[in-house]
């Protein structure tokens, strides 16, 4: 008798738990009602489009094209293979029958059409900080591309991580859904440098390391990390002697338009898709991010073998 009380109590808690489980891993959407009538600014959203680095991860490979966003990359991780999706205007194979709401959730909140978790390989864990005005003049930009009718694949990720609903434990982890706050204690260029670096440009998505779960250590944010794919070392770009201390406001903000830093070495690999897109922000922008960098807390991070 005891042992059957004992089973049906830990039945009775096993419920409770799947329970708890799935109510705190839900998707959290924004309300459609935060979508009051507006009209979009286009040239803002060319600048976010630029910014936010989206024709390097999903315009299709191998085409000169960096506005057909055909998807189809290959991004290689611990956790398996994320293949870019198609985010053309194509109404079957992108995203052209999607609303603005749709659209923000995924940006904003990780969250796809079909109120599906997304993955972080999507750096929402950054552009959670964007305004929701930003995110639709981002649509409406994307929107007027030239549609591109190729299948989005599928992701390669074996289990457990092909459980999407885990993601909603993850993110009560990494994703707070809170958007930039401006600090009253910055100018407006820095603050200007701070939501271009921390949302849009999501730098810290690639120079910061991660733990084992695959979330930013923030003691050690812009300090460096291993490369997502695997391969090489991710540099350290805060203004520590591991970083760049003796680089100037001005030599950052060349970088960023050129690719070439202060002793003439151009940067390679990803970086030079980066620099590609920022050598199209103005120089007040580039101003902005050079400011933010170099008032970030210098942190220690070098490279192994350093």
């Amino acid at each position: 008798m005891r042992f059957r009380r004992l089973l049906t109590a830990l039945f009775a808690l096993a419920l409770l738990g799947l329970a708890a489980f799935y109510l705190l891993t839900q998707p959290s959407t924004l309300a459609a009602e935060q979508f009051r009538p507006r009209t979009a600014d286009l040239a803002n959203g060319a600048t976010l489009f630029n910014i936010g680095g989206c024709s390097s991860c999903h315009a299709t490979p191998k085409q000169d094209d960096h506005l057909r966003l055909g998807g189809g990359l290959a991004l290689q991780s611990p956790f398996g293979t994320f293949k870019v999706p198609n985010i053309s205007p194509d109404p079957k194979a992108g995203i052209g029958a999607w609303t603005e709401v749709q659209f923000a959730n995924a940006l904003l909140r990780g969250v796809g059409r079909d109120n599906e978790h997304l993955y972080p390989a999507f750096p929402y864990t950054s552009y959670q900080r964007m305004s929701l005005d930003d995110a639709r003049d981002l649509f409406a930009y994307i929107k007027a591309l030239p549609p591109v009718a190729l299948a989005s694949e599928p992701h390669k990720i074996g289990f457990p991580f092909n459980i999407r609903r885990l993601l909603g434990g993850w993110k009560l982890l990494f994703l707070d859904g809170k958007p930039f706050a401006p600090d009253p204690a910055r100018d407006a260029a820095a603050n200007r440098g701070a939501y271009l670096v921390e949302a849009l440009g999501h730098c810290a998505e690639c120079h910061s390391p991660r733990n084992g779960l695959g979330g930013i250590v923030a003691s050690k944010r812009y300090a460096g990390g291993a490369a997502l794919e695997g391969t090489g070392w991710v540099p350290n770009i805060t203004p520590h002697a591991d970083g760049i201390a003796d680089w100037s406001a001005k030599d950052i903000e060349y970088a960023l338009e050129t690719g070439l830093t202060p002793n003439g070495y151009q940067l390679a690999d990803s970086m030079s898709e980066v620099i590609g897109n920022t050598a199209k922000l103005t120089t007040v922008d580039r101003a902005a991010i050079a400011t933010y960098l170099k008032s970030l807390p210098p942190r220690a991070g070098k490279a192994p073998g350093k």
